[in-house]
């Protein structure tokens, strides 16, 4: 049986298997620039599922929106987990595959099998004291991101109230992260020096290596410190909602929320960012109507930071698209070129000021993300924040030539040149941004300013203030 898709010739569906073909290479400079063509050809070549390959290794990406909610619903009929790959098993994954390493760390994100629903269920239980609004915990992070926020636009501040900056470097990458250390509670300068590891990490540049073994190892001493003591903390939830874990089980758990949540809310920011100041006239109405997650939603319809979900493996050989799916091959569902998917966005109305809730950006089903409104808060913050402290935020860059960071599975601006002019501050508002601190937050809540000084971060941050004039 064959079928005939665009001009890239026939397919065959019955025979055809991912180990027998010979699949287009994804991650190319054309991905790096605009993944979004990449996509479309290999839709008009493949349908809504097409092979490729990732770095050596074959795979199959999902492309359609109807075939990603098909299998990101059935947990059993598509089930992540590494054991469950057949090429893996069969020794035919290459021992140094780029992509390896972030998937042989076993935490939730990656796990499958029966150990997941009840770490996915102690998951639920740690975050929802930091998810429900009405919680003391929501309450008290939602105002230590505020203080955040106000402590890095203050920071950009001493270069003068009006002037460049890198918004992504100088607050929408380190403002998740000193959010994160909050939610981990990683005492004082220990907290911003984990920060900057976690960042080397997340640029996987030549000190990525060391930063990881310095990351992981502070993670496991945290980890140590919370089963000895407990306290108002994720870790300290985790642990008494799933009191099996063994501290390395624990450390990988801090690792994924420090580094994927991050990263997410980071570009998230950003991107969000680029909307309003691009944009027209009803995309600043609406954020200053208050409607800031609403704005979210459109951006993470058309840009969302989670471009590609780590992969999940047939159950049994099952139709998808126009191939039959071999029990063991590998499945990645791809967010962004469902987006894109023309029966699906056929029924999406950019100009709407109520976007749809319809994007898959935190995934869907039984394994969507758990973190996802903690997340959207802090973006949403964040973003507010922004808006309110600065009269002027400008590009300093035509939108078409900002520069884009592409991996396998995030895509984010690599920088966001601004020109800005901060608001002016009220005498006792000031005295607050100055302390990082509303009038309202509890002392043991704050950073403390001595130790900021100190820290691998304040002193980054406080370099590009030097050298971004």
């Amino acid at each position: 049986m064959e079928s005939q898709w665009g001009d890239g010739g026939s397919v065959d569906l019955d025979g055809a298997r991912l180990e027998e073909m010979s699949p287009e290479p994804l991650l190319t400079r054309d991905y790096e620039t605009r993944p979004s063509l990449v996509y479309e050809r290999l839709r008009q070549r493949h349908g809504p599922v097409a092979p490729v390959d990732l770095l050596g290794v074959p795979a199959w990406l999902v492309l359609g929106y109807q075939e990603s909610l098909q299998v990101l619903q059935d947990d059993d009929g598509w089930p992540k987990g590494l054991e469950n790959w057949r090429a893996r098993s069969e020794g035919r994954v290459p021992s140094d595959w780029p992509l390896g390493p972030s998937l042989e760390v076993n935490h939730v994100l990656i796990q499958g099998g029966p150990g997941y629903r009840p770490l996915r269920a102690a998951w639920d239980i740690a975050l929802k004291p930091f998810q429900d609004p009405g919680h003391p915990q929501a309450r008290r992070l939602k105002r230590a991101v505020t203080a955040y926020a106000d402590e890095l636009i203050t920071l950009m501040g001493q270069g003068g109230s009006t002037g460049l900056a890198d918004l992504s470097a100088q607050f929408s990458r380190p403002l998740p992260l000193m959010v994160a250390s909050h939610l981990l509670g990683i005492p004082g300068s220990q907290g911003d020096d984990a920060l900057m590891d976690m960042w080397r990490v997340l640029d996987a540049g030549p000190d990525a290596e060391p930063a990881l073994e310095r990351l992981l190892a502070t993670l496991a001493e945290l980890a140590a410190a919370k089963l000895d003591k407990p306290g108002d903390d994720f870790p300290s939830y985790l642990l008494a909602a799933h009191p099996g874990l063994s501290i390395d089980e624990l450390a990988r758990e801090l690792f994924m929320l420090l580094g994927m949540t991050s990263d997410h809310v980071g570009i998230l920011i950003s991107n969000t960012v680029v909307e309003v100041i691009s944009g027209e006239g009803s995309v600043r109405a609406s954020l200053s109507a208050g409607m800031v997650k609403e704005t979210m939603n459109r951006v993470v319809m058309r840009k969302p930071p989670l471009v590609n979900f780590v992969p999940r493996f047939a159950a049994r050989d099952t139709p998808l698209g126009n191939y039959t799916i071999r029990a063991g091959d590998p499945v990645w569902v791809s967010a962004a070129a469902a987006h894109a998917d023309p029966l699906f966005a056929k029924n999406v109305c950019p100009s709407t000021t109520v976007s749809t809730r319809a994007h898959l950006s935190w995934g869907a089903g039984p394994r969507q993300c758990p973190a996802r409104e903690l997340a959207s808060t802090v973006a949403a913050v964040g973003v507010d924040r922004l808006f309110e402290r600065f009269t002027h935020l400008d590009l300093a860059l035509p939108v078409d030539q900002l520069p884009w960071r592409s991996s396998p599975f995030m895509r984010g601006l690599r920088s966001l040149p601004v020109r800005y002019e901060l608001a002016p501050v009220a005498p006792e508002r000031r005295l607050a941004y100055d302390q990082s601190t509303p009038s309202t937050e509890s002392e043991s809540d704050l950073p403390d300013p001595s130790a900021r000084q100190r820290s691998s971060l304040w002193r980054y941050l406080t370099g590009l203030i030097r050298t971004g004039r």
